[in-house]
């Protein structure tokens, strides 16, 4: 049967115009697009007046949990709550335990994504054993195993020379290197952002400092290495300067900004929410602003959630113990349609470059465009409905979200995977 997606309007990364049109689907493939095309008695006709169509979202920075907290979460779970929010493929992190640092721990977490999850699995693997910064984890092995970036996420590497002699061989096995920048000696021990915030909340803070000065150090080994480097999770705009003066200089960086370092800062913390808990920790509305503008410049590479689940027992904690981390597959693209595209801050294009185009091609993948011939990966969004985030509606184990019970506007009503309907609502 073909599937017929009539009057929707077409959202791409070349154009900031929406482009009204039907799409016609046969098995995996789109067969039509056009502004009309005729039903026939063999087509399912799923009306689109008004909703958004845009190919499927992609995120390079996931935390299943799997192998070792699925407590917490699993890898079914988290695709789940991937496809509650339009993503159809994501990367996840090797923090787990044990940690993902050998070539069969890769193969398990693949093996594990083919049968348990809907969606596209890919992994990393770590860059050191145990990500303990001593010994190199097998690169090689991890990367014919099918590991599709390095890292330690969750941790920086701290010896400069084991971090060079690791992009040395990244380089070599054409592998990114992605990294969490952090020095643990101007970190450790606090909980959220230094500045008058953690001092009128009476919380040990983290300096920014801590994240800039291990950001500079990488980029030098990477120009030095000539390795490509992707920064995670940016959440300074001294940092993100940082950056933007090493692509200028010509250094193989890349990098990710959430969400969540786009929308809050260190002052949702006034009630000691744990929700607003996480590492990189939230800083100030000038570097909301500062990293808002690197996105809509082109600094950032790719939008990424570093969905981190945590249960609620652990949130539940007083601020200074509970774990950094916060939620984001499901959250992410009705976030970002509230806060920016619905007030013209950014259009569709932005989203779909660097949320579903570029993440791809960041690991070497095709992106989905919606187009006659291409592979039938794509959202309907309505942008005229509302999603509230309950307990009920969420698919992730975890609740760790400040938009837990909150509504904003939009809402993800279908996903399509390979031409198979993951979502209807």
């Amino acid at each position: 049967m073909k599937r017929l997606y009539r009057h929707g309007q077409i959202a791409s990364e070349e154009s900031a115009t929406l482009v009204r049109a039907d799409v016609l689907v046969e098995g995996d493939r789109i067969i039509g697009v056009a502004p009309e095309i005729t039903a026939g008695d063999d087509m399912e006709i799923i009306e689109c007046e008004g909703r958004i169509l845009l190919p499927a979202l992609f995120d390079v920075h996931v935390h299943a949990r799997e192998p070792g907290r699925e407590d917490k979460e699993t890898i079914q779970t988290c695709s789940e709550a991937a496809i509650n929010g339009g993503i159809t493929g994501m990367v996840l992190q090797p923090n787990t335990t044990p940690a993902i640092d050998t070539a069969g721990l890769v193969r398990t977490v693949l093996e594990i994504g083919k049968a348990k999850s809907r969606i596209a699995i890919f992994t990393t693997g770590a860059i050191t054993k145990g990500r303990k910064s001593e010994e190199l984890a097998p690169i090689g092995a991890m990367k014919k195993a099918g590991a599709v970036m390095i890292t330690d996420d969750g941790d920086p590497v701290h010896n400069p020379q084991l971090l060079r002699i690791a992009m040395e061989y990244a380089k070599d096995f054409d592998l990114p290197l992605a990294s969490h920048c952090e020095v643990k000696e101007l970190s450790a021990g606090g909980c959220m952002h230094e500045g008058g915030v953690s001092y009128s909340l009476g919380l040990p803070g983290i300096p920014a400092c801590s994240e800039e000065i291990c950001l500079e150090r990488d980029i030098r080994l990477a120009q030095f290495t000539g390795a490509h480097l992707h920064i995670q999770h940016v959440s300074s705009a001294i940092g993100m300067r940082a950056i933007q003066r090493a692509k200028q200089d010509g250094v193989r960086v890349t990098c990710e900004v959430s969400p969540h370092h786009l929308l809050f800062n260190h002052e949702h913390i006034g009630n000691y929410d744990t929700h607003y808990k996480m590492n990189p920790p939230l800083r100030t509305t000038e570097d909301n602003a500062a990293l808002l503008q690197g996105l809509i410049d082109g600094i950032f590479d790719v939008i990424a959630t570093d969905h981190a689940p945590h249960t609620e027992f652990e949130k539940n904690s007083d601020f200074a113990t509970a774990p950094f981390g916060i939620t984001g597959l499901e959250t992410a693209l009705p976030s970002l349609f509230d806060a920016y595209i619905s007030k013209g801050i950014f259009g569709w294009d932005l989203l779909v470059k660097r949320y579903s185009a570029e993440p791809r091609r960041l690991i070497k993948l095709d992106p989905v465009p919606i187009k006659e011939g291409g592979i039938a990966e794509f959202i309907v969004f309505n942008p005229g409905r509302s999603t509230t985030f309950t307990r009920e509606f969420m698919k992730s184990k975890s609740i760790n979200t400040p938009f837990l019970n909150k509504e904003i506007k939009g809402l993800v009503e279908r996903v399509i995977f390979n031409g198979n309907e993951l979502l209807a609502r």
